[in-house]
């Protein structure tokens, strides 16, 4: 098995620094606020990232078949990630917040790398949950 680091991690196409996350994560916390809907969609959004990035975080231990066997769920579910931030920033957006945070994500309509990087700030999301667990 393969040791990872960060470093090995921001070779990688449109990476994030601990310090974007960081940013994007305050910008979002500061527009949901103490909105009910919004804190709902995003406790949603923290659900489906902890399964995706369980997923993710085993993927490097898996045989090329056992990941053959599990790649259409790893996708579903990290097609869930992906349409519940979209849902938050759409509700965000709704109540006239900017929102800026998901574009800062990228689209992967744009460069499908962008749609690895929805899936790392999901798992940081579940990184921060995680520590702040303790």
């Amino acid at each position: 098995m393969k040791v990872n680091t960060f470093t090995i991690y921001m070779e990688e196409p449109h990476f994030l620094t601990i310090e974007q996350m960081q940013s994007i994560h305050g910008e979002l916390v500061a527009e949901i606020e103490k909105d009910s809907d919004a804190i709902e969609l995003y406790e949603e959004l923290i659900a489906v990232a902890t399964r995706y990035a369980a997923i993710r975080a085993g993927w490097q231990q898996l045989s090329r078949e056992e990941k053959m066997d599990r790649d259409s769920s790893r996708t579903f579910c990290h097609n869930s990630v992906i349409t519940h931030f979209n849902m938050l920033a759409r509700y965000l957006k709704m109540q006239g917040k900017p929102a800026k945070w998901r574009d800062q994500l990228g689209y992967e309509e744009d460069d499908k790398y962008f749609r690895k990087t929805i899936g790392d700030f999901g798992c940081y999301l579940v990184f921060i949950n995680s520590l702040c667990a303790r």
